[in-house]
């Protein structure tokens, strides 16, 4: 299965949200940059994250994105869900209809065997998305990541955020 590359950026981007304190904020365009990535394409990424309430969007100047959530409610399920949408990655175009023999649908009344082992698979593999919090993945990059990779991302944070406004 190929996930797409915004997968993969939106689970970079929550993480390094992550690491915010309450009410803090980055910029897309600052997210954007750290991943080398184009801040059109990733702001599409970020603004389904906000659709599906992973982040938060706070317009204005001193704007940029958060969670919306804590990290530990947050599952990489979630993430690819709102990247991908909730289609399942295999979908069976019933092809075996399509050869030169045509038969009645009566031919074709138990589900196809590809397709209900596919989804078998599936159902699998989303279970153990949903079981692998955002929260674990930071937790663990803090203790088995290079230290230097580790102080480069509180760098970037550090540098990037941007303090809650006082109301």
């Amino acid at each position: 299965m190929k996930l797409s590359e915004g997968v993969e950026a939106a689970i970079h981007c929550a993480a390094t949200l992550a690491g915010l304190e309450d009410g803090a904020t980055i910029p897309g365009s600052a997210l954007a940059a750290q991943f080398g990535l184009s801040p059109s394409y990733l702001l599409k990424h970020l603004q389904a994250l906000a659709g599906a309430g992973i982040l938060e969007s706070v317009p204005g100047p001193a704007g940029g994105y958060r969670l919306a959530r804590a990290a530990d409610r947050i599952s990489l399920l979630d993430i690819v869900v709102a990247v991908e949408g909730p289609q399942p990655a295999f979908r069976c175009g019933e092809i075996r209809r399509n050869g030169p023999v045509k038969l009645p649908d009566a031919a074709y009344v138990k589900p196809c065997g590809i397709n209900v082992a596919m989804l078998r698979a599936e159902k699998a593999w989303r279970t153990a998305l949903a079981a692998e919090k955002l929260s674990t993945i930071v937790a663990d990059f803090g203790k088995d990541a290079d230290p230097r990779s580790v102080a480069a991302a509180c760098a970037f944070v550090a540098q990037h955020r941007r303090p809650q406004k006082p109301v």
